[in-house]
This record gives C-alpha cells, structure tokens and sequence, in this order.
C-alpha cells in the first residue's frame, strides 16, 4: 500500500480527526533531540526519514484497532507519546506509521488508601505531579524532561528520575499496566503491590521502547509529598576518583538521599555558577521524607564527608541545582548551540563501583585525541546505587554550519569513543534514555549471550515485526 491508501484506509477506520497526513503534523510528530538532529533542523535541513501519516487514538480499542490493520498489512509502526527522545527512538522508519498516543490523557484512579494512581499513556507528568502536589503526594519521578514526558513514553524507555535513589526508576514505580499487542490483543496487568506467580509480565513491555508492544496506560506508585522538611547540602570535593569513592561510601552505608549528585570540574564551573572551588567537583545532596528521617540521613552523610577532602558550601549550589534542572526543555527549539556552530549532547552509562571512576577517566583522556573538532567533554553522577553508579557524560564538538549533514558523522564518533571505552571496562551503554536506534549496533556486545533470547520474544510477540524497526535489535533478516 502507498501512504495515500494507508491515510485512507485508516481514515476509514477510525476517522479523519485521528488520522493526519499535513506534513508539518508528520514532522513535529517524528521530531527528536539528538544531539545532530538539533544542529540539522538548525540549519533548516530535515534528513530524517518521514511517515505516511499520524495516528492519534483515544483509547486503548482505537489503539487495538489501527495495530490490527497495521499488522494485517504489514505496515511499519513507531509508537509515541510525549515529546523528549534523545535516541532516534521516535523517528519513523520511511513510509510507516507513527502511532500517537499523547491523546490518551487522564487520570483514571487516585487510590489514596492503596497509594497508587491510574493514568493513560498521554498523561503529561507533570500534569500528574501537580495533581499529586495538591493532594499532598507525589510519583518521586522528576526526570530532566519532565515538562515534556509522558506516562507512556516514561516506562518504554525505562527513563528514570533526579530523586532516584529514594524512588528508584520508573521500573521501580509500576505497579501494573495495559498495553495493545501487535495483532490488535489488549492485555492488562493487574495492580499488585508484589506476586509469585511466574515471570514479571510488566518487564516485557517497561523499556521495551515500542518493539513489543504499545503502552496504553499504567499504575504508578505514589508517596507522601513534604519538600518543607528536606535537608539539603553541597560540597566541594576534591577529584572525581575521590568524589565517586564518597557517593560508594553513602550508598553502601545505608543512606538514601533523595539526590545524589557528583559533577566534574569542568561542569561544575560551567553549569553550576562556579560555585565550588577552582578545580573542585561539586557534589549536591537532598535528603526528604519525614523530618527527623531527612535529619537522620543529613547528619549521617555529613560525618561520612569529614574522612574525603571536601569543603562545605551550604545549601546554595542545591538551590541553583533546583532552579535550573529542567531549564533544558525550553532551550531545544531554540538552536542556542548551533547558532555558535556547535553540536552539544549527553551519553549516559553504568557501571559497578570498581569500574566506573577508570572510565570516566579513560572516556575524558581519549576523546580530546580522537574527536579533532571537540570544544568539551565532562560529566556527572547523577544515580547510585549500592552496586555501583553511574556516568553522565556532557559534550560539544565544533561542526560546519554549511555542511549540517556532517554533523551525524562527528557526533557518531563521539559516542563510539564513550560505548567503545564503556563496554571494555564492563559498563552498561545505556543507564536511562534507552538504545533508540544510535546505540543499536552496540547492542551485541552489550547483552552477550542473552541477546538472542530478545529475538525470540520479539518474533512471539510481534512475528511481522511492525514495531519500532531498528530499535534494539539489530536487523538479522
């Protein structure tokens, strides 16, 4: 079928306000931030591959009935909802379909006895947080997007939040989902605090990234809302081997702060208003809960921080944290970094303790080397675990504002240095934002011998494979 009869074929279906075909639709829909996709539509060029049309259901039968004639037809299909992929996770494959679920908004459930809430796919975060607020509770879930994220797209890729080591990712705060197969099948997962009765299904579907299925609503977790009784502090530490050895130390000791926060040098006099000491790390930490809990956790950490070279800067670092930690979303349409000819991005991964301070090291020695056109490269921890913590890593590189379809090129040299430095090392390519479909060719060596096992899921639940083409898996046939 050619785009015209997949438009009118679906328009028949489910009718004309749910399907569109206007180009600029098409383009804001496939739209991602990607480092050189940025610097590409900067330029006023568009060399991603573009959909035949966009469908936007409203419920979970709509959703079920566009995936039946997907699949009957065999039609390529890129689920969505939100707007803040940095992984080519949302773009089309050219020809498909993107499935839009961003309509499907609302909260269903406000379980206050249970503490969970019920919201569509659609459901902007921070629209479900402000209703918390209000209410007195809140999801934990605060990732750097949150004025562009949505439920959906938050469990497909598995994102995570700057709360994380009280909370834990969004993995951590599903407590039950629907989602529609690729023949049109909605299955729910019902809401359950824990069970022991096989496999946890709502693994499949949370980072999957739209390859096996499309998510249409979930439960999430929700706890107790008090920002008034947080104890906050930062510090200036001297080196990141240092530093890092200090955020192990909290962890394994048992304190969970809300944010943990290590950042380099070289963003600490950068992003954060200089206000460390001339080449000291800035460390920034929020404990929250009840108050004397919050106290607890603060005084703990703050006897851990006297055995490391640190110096104690108060509360304004936090509060400069605070302010601008989401500053990025309203940045990105704006070009900043290409009108100075520059591409600008950031690479997250993981590794356990003894791994991750030589790659830290390694990724900053060998870039400067290998990336000719490189203006910077840093990093931060920004989640930790008592298993390890992880990087992530902030560059720019100086690209030809008349050659923009230069621009992949350079940036995919960049991240070849950061996976390649990454997977030698035993680290994870990918902590929160997911493979999309840039770090897919690592894929192999990141899962191994399990990897296989992924096609076989893949091929029992999506045999014509519509879904997300190129995401993940690597395309054997």
């Amino acid at each position: 079928m050619n785009n015209e009869q997949i438009t009118a074929e679906l328009k028949k279906l489910l009718g004309n306000d749910r399907v569109s075909d206007d180009e600029k639709v098409i383009l804001e829909c496939s739209k991602d931030y990607i480092g050189f996709r940025i610097f590409e539509r900067g330029a006023g060029k568009h060399f991603a591959p573009k959909a035949a049309c966009v469908v936007s259901p409203r419920s979970a039968e709509e959703a079920s009935a566009a995936l039946r004639f997907f699949n009957a037809n065999k039609i390529d299909v890129v689920p969505k909802t939100g707007g803040s992929s940095v992984t080519l996770g949302v773009e089309p494959i050219e020809g498909g379909v993107i499935l839009d679920g961003s309509a499907m908004n609302g909260i269903v459930d406000f379980n206050e006895t249970d503490m969970w809430v019920t919201a569509r796919a659609g459901t902007p975060l921070e629209y479900l947080e402000n209703y918390l607020n209000k209410r007195g509770y809140t999801t934990g879930h605060f990732p750097q997007s949150l004025p562009m994220a949505h439920v959906g797209g938050l469990l497909a890729t598995r994102s995570i939040g700057q709360f994380s080591t009280l909370y834990g990712g969004i993995e951590d705060l599903v407590v039950g989902l629907e989602a529609v197969l690729a023949d049109g099948e909605i299955i729910k997962i019902k809401n359950s605090p824990r069970r022991s009765v096989g496999p946890d299904l709502r693994q499949i579907f949370i980072g999957s990234e739209g390859t096996l299925g499309f998510i249409t609503e979930a439960t999430l977790k929700i706890f107790r809302y008090s920002p008034e009784t947080r104890w906050m502090r930062a510090y200036g530490v001297k080196g990141m081997r240092n530093g890092l050895a200090a955020l192990r130390e909290i962890t394994v000791g048992g304190y969970r702060p809300a944010v943990v926060r290590l950042h380099d040098p070289t963003e600490t006099e950068r992003d954060l208003g200089n206000l460390a000491p001339e080449g000291y790390c800035i460390l920034i930490l929020i404990a929250e809960g009840p108050s004397a809990v919050a106290a607890a956790i603060g005084k703990g950490v703050e006897e851990i921080l006297k055995n490391y070279e640190t110096v104690d800067l108060g509360e304004k670092p936090v509060l400069h944290w605070l302010e601008h930690r989401n500053d990025v979303c309203a940045t990105l349409d704006k070009y900043k970094y290409y009108k100075l000819g520059a591409i600008a991005d950031t690479c997250e991964i993981s590794a356990p303790w003894s791994k991750i301070a030589d790659i830290y090291e390694a990724v900053t020695e060998r870039m400067p080397r290998e990336v000719e056109s490189l203006a910077s490269i840093a990093g931060h921890s920004s989640h930790s675990y008592v298993q390890g913590t992880n990087i992530y890593f902030t560059f720019g590189a100086m690209a030809d504002k008349d050659k923009p379809e230069c621009a992949r090129e350079i940036y995919m040299n960049i991240i070849r240095v950061i996976m390649e430095e990454t997977l030698a090392r035993g680290g994870s390519i990918a902590h929160h934002h997911g493979s999309g479909k840039y770090r897919t060719r690592w894929m192999p060596e990141e899962h191994g011998s399990s990897y296989g096992l992924l096609y076989r899921i893949k091929r029992a639940l999506d045999p014509n494979g519509i879904f997300n083409k190129g995401v993940i898996l690597a395309d054997k046939e």
